[in-house]
């Protein structure tokens, strides 16, 4: 039987560090997640290592003490990958590679790989294309070094993978080519958005993995495809949606992540676009994930750079079913409620009671709280709608 990429998991290990930035709970929090890209891409993690630094070491990332301890573990497990949490330097990744003989990526590298085996489209391949050649640019030294010990797998797709690509003057004339492409696309989304008319627009957005496709396909009852893996959907998909006879267009987007590569934000734009343009932001949250706020402000942030934290927004906690929590009588450690003893009902009388926030508990799994939701959001619509179509309102309200 001929082994292939999807029956072999590439075995990794997993570097991050502890700082005075980002103390050990972040730090464990933050390799999960990379452990959960590591799979996403068909990797399976061996071991990670973590090492207490007030900053990253300039030349190898982490202390001459821990690098060796790496190298030896790869060494006597024969280890082909190390992944690091951070994106690293030119030069660290040169000197880190030749510390330890195997092939070096850095959390953009890993992302940016997921991203090329998710593209379907030709907008979302030119996109992503166009992140890996600037990311590759001020690395080609390394890559033309190394060549010789690619073998394939993760972190290998895409460009720079033969010599020829990896030349200076034909990288920046193939971003150049990709930037028309990518012009030319945007002009055309730009059209087609013109195109929808003034209808309403909803835009869902929120971390990779929440459920923002599953959502979709219930509300619109459409066939968008959802996966439990992180950036399942890359494409914008655009439905339009009727509920009490308003018509209004949904549209679901690339999820955020933590530390999303510079890279991806600027050459997603066409796609973050549609976020732009929204009347309405569904921002949809994972509560059963124990790091959910972290992912609000994570998603938060990358709206305030997009320009469209100030949108109406309704916050959609969605997986409620998969919602646990402790207790403090099965907790003999803790005598004082803390957020992980907190039921749902302890969760709505927090921040999120504020009368300013608009917000839903559902599944949309198991379709849970779905007609609350669709009123909640029909409101919401409506409210625009009005404004949009003062004088038609018989048309559409009872």
């Amino acid at each position: 039987m001929i082994e292939t990429r999807e029956s072999i998991s590439e075995r990794v290990v997993l570097i991050g560090i502890i700082t005075q930035h980002q103390d050990e709970k972040q730090s464990e929090e933050y390799l999960d997640e990379l452990e959960f890209l590591t799979l996403t891409a068909g990797g399976k993690t061996a071991k990670r290592f973590v090492q207490k630094l007030d900053r990253p070491n300039p030349k190898t990332f982490l202390g001459t003490g821990k690098l060796d301890d790496v190298k030896a573990y790869i060494e006597s497990h024969d280890i082909g990958t190390a992944i690091f949490d951070d994106e690293l330097s030119p030069a660290q990744l040169r000197n880190i590679e030749r510390i330890l003989d195997c092939k070096i990526l850095d959390r953009t590298n890993l992302i940016l790989d997921i991203f090329a085996n998710r593209a379907q489209t030709s907008s979302a391949k030119a996109q992503v294309e166009l992140a890996q050649y600037q990311y590759l640019l001020p690395r080609l030294t390394r890559m033309w070094t190394h060549l010789d010990k690619q073998k394939g797998g993760i972190g290998m797709r895409g460009p720079g993978e033969t010599e020829i690509e990896t030349d200076r003057r034909i990288i920046r004339d193939k971003i150049t080519l990709l930037k028309k492409k990518l012009a030319t696309i945007d002009k055309q989304m730009s059209v087609q958005r013109k195109n929808r008319g003034k209808m309403v627009r909803v835009a869902l957005v929120g971390y990779t993995n929440v459920g923002k496709s599953t959502l979709m396909n219930v509300v619109s009852k459409s066939d968008v495809f959802a996966e439990n893996k992180l950036f399942a959907t890359l494409d914008t998909t655009v439905r339009k949606v009727v509920i009490k006879n308003i018509p209004f267009l949904m549209t679901d987007t690339v999820g955020f992540i933590r530390k999303l590569p510079t890279q991806l934000v600027e050459s997603f734009k066409s796609t973050l676009d549609e976020v732009r343009e929204a009347d309405l932001l569904l921002h949809v949250v994972d509560i059963s994930h124990p790091n959910f706020e972290d992912h609000i402000s994570s998603v938060n942030n990358i709206l305030d750079e997009i320009d469209s934290a100030d949108k109406p927004t309704v916050m959609v906690f969605n997986k409620i079913d998969a919602y646990t929590h402790k207790t403090i009588e099965e907790d003999d450690l803790v005598t004082e409620k803390t957020k992980e003893h907190y039921s749902l009902d302890d969760w709505k009388k927090t921040w999120m009671n504020d009368i300013e926030t608009q917000n839903i508990f559902i599944s949309a799994l198991n379709k849970s709280n779905l007609e609350e939701f669709r009123e909640k959001v029909y409101d919401e619509v409506k409210k625009i709608h009005v404004q949009r179509f003062p004088y038609n309102d018989f048309l559409y309200y009872e």
